[in-house]
């Protein structure tokens, strides 16, 4: 029923740039977040960034002036656009849906996508 569909991944050389998409698909009757995590090679996930119903965002520092997450206006869709990036941004990206689904509240996860700075 409800996926969470990644894309935009790939390989990019450092000072490039990658845009993340993740689209929330099934029954939903509610998105109250989305967001995207990461996790490096033996790292936690971590947060990179969250954006609300109500359209407020919320960045890891490390991200902060480079990253920007957004959503279109049917609010089951969540972008990651990525500049400057830096090896040290080398991870699986994890997008993150706070849903609400026959009126209950469930924290979904997609598959995860690979994203790797060179150089």
């Amino acid at each position: 029923q409800v996926q969470l569909v990644e894309s935009g991944g790939g390989l990019v050389q450092a000072g490039g740039s990658l845009r993340l998409s993740c689209a929330a698909s099934g029954s939903i009757s509610g998105i109250r977040a989305m967001g995207w995590y990461r996790q490096a090679p033996g790292k936690q996930r971590d947060l990179v960034a969250t954006v609300t119903t109500g359209s407020k965002t919320n960045y890891a520092d490390s991200v902060k002036g480079r990253f920007t997450i957004s959503r279109d206006n049917a609010k089951n869709l969540v972008y990651l656009q990525m500049n400057s990036l830096k090896p040290e941004d080398t991870a699986v990206y994890y997008c993150n849906a706070d849903l609400l689904i026959a009126g209950m509240e469930y924290i979904y996860w997609g598959q995860g996508t690979q994203v790797t700075v060179s150089s």
